[in-house]
């Protein structure tokens, strides 16, 4: 679209191919009293996820492994519609769908390893563990009384 706000990034330099996105109106229920009956401001941004070419393979396999519960057919779809205005749900559209792949697309954590407790802690812990249950056995002595 000529105008819009600029390329939306992803991730680094890769970002949404203007040309494969798909865009469709219709009318929207939200707020705008009479100028809501005459306008199509909702809007429907489609992008075809399996035929791309503009993700590097790795995060495309990535992407359709994890978008999968959302994917029509390798297409996934986004809609906006809380604004008045066809164009500014055009740019909240766009950038929620940037935002949905590039969390989709990130590089999955780094595993935990698990780490020691150093010994010296847990004997303090347990020097301090017994001095606290002799101060407790001191206050149920006999000879009191």
């Amino acid at each position: 679209m000529y105008g819009m706000s600029g390329p939306h990034l992803i991730r680094g330099s890769v970002s949404l191919p203007e040309a494969e996105l798909m865009w469709r109106f219709s009318r929207s229920s939200g707020p705008g009293g009479q100028h809501v009956n005459t306008s199509d401001s909702q809007v429907e941004l489609r992008f075809d996820l399996a035929r791309t070419e503009a993700l590097p393979e790795v995060w495309k396999r990535r992407a359709l492994e994890r978008l999968a519960s959302r994917l029509v057919d390798g297409v996934i779809s986004v809609r906006a519609s809380e604004h008045r205005s066809q164009w500014r749900n055009r740019e909240a559209a766009a950038v929620r769908l940037a935002a949905l792949l590039a969390e989709a697309t990130a590089p999955p954590p780094r595993p935990r390893r698990p780490t020691r407790i150093p010994r010296g802690i847990n004997e303090r812990r347990l020097r301090e563990k017994k001095q606290r249950s002799e101060t407790k056995r001191g206050r149920s002595a006999k000879d009191w009384g």
